[in-house]
């Protein structure tokens, strides 16, 4: 389903654009992902909408056959990126698990905002991004994913939420397609 339309209280969800992942290896260019995000937030401002940067600063507890290795990162991989233009009025939420509603303040902010619709961007495609959506979803938000400002470290995982997984939690489109239609709500 391609995006139809942006509720009036929209707020913007940014994955993970920190300085340790954005650092990985990825399947798109992650300059690409990153002047995208910086168009959203910037047209996210413009029109006076709330943004939200989240960035990840460890992990679950509990075991899995994947081992998290966190040694070989800077001890500034949590911070977000520069290129984010953070402002005092962005919300910033530290997560530990891969959603960003997990054990954070989340929910409760978007609904003190009046917030009925998420925009989602980040990395990565499969984890936080999906796990964010996945959440909003089930706590009524309608989801809008702008699949050109995120990427993954994995094709096929990347190929697979944006075919299979984002058109059942919301509407899909570019940042194109979102700034046009922030743009005609103010016209």
């Amino acid at each position: 389903m391609a995006l139809t339309t942006l509720d009036p209280k929209t707020a913007l969800i940014v994955i993970d654009l920190q300085k340790g992942i954005v650092a990985l290896p990825a399947v798109h260019p992650m300059a690409d992902v990153i002047k995208k995000a910086g168009a959203l937030t910037d047209a996210f401002r413009k029109h006076g909408l709330p943004i939200v940067l989240v960035n990840v600063a460890g992990g679950a507890p509990g075991r899995t056959e994947q081992v998290r290795n966190l040694a070989g990162l800077p001890a500034d991989w949590a911070e977000l990126i520069p290129e984010l233009n953070r402002q005092p009025d962005d919300h910033t939420v530290t997560k530990k698990t891969w959603g960003a509603f997990t054990n954070t303040d989340l929910d409760a902010y978007l609904k003190a905002q009046g917030v009925t619709q998420v925009v989602i961007i980040g990395v990565a495609t499969s984890i936080g991004v999906e796990s964010t959506a996945r959440y909003a979803y089930e706590q009524g938000f309608n989801v809008a994913i702008a699949i050109d400002a995120m990427t993954d470290m994995n094709a096929d995982a990347h190929a697979n939420s944006v075919a299979r997984i984002f058109p059942k939690l919301g509407e899909t489109g570019t940042t194109q397609d979102i700034v046009a239609l922030l743009e005609k709500r103010s016209a």
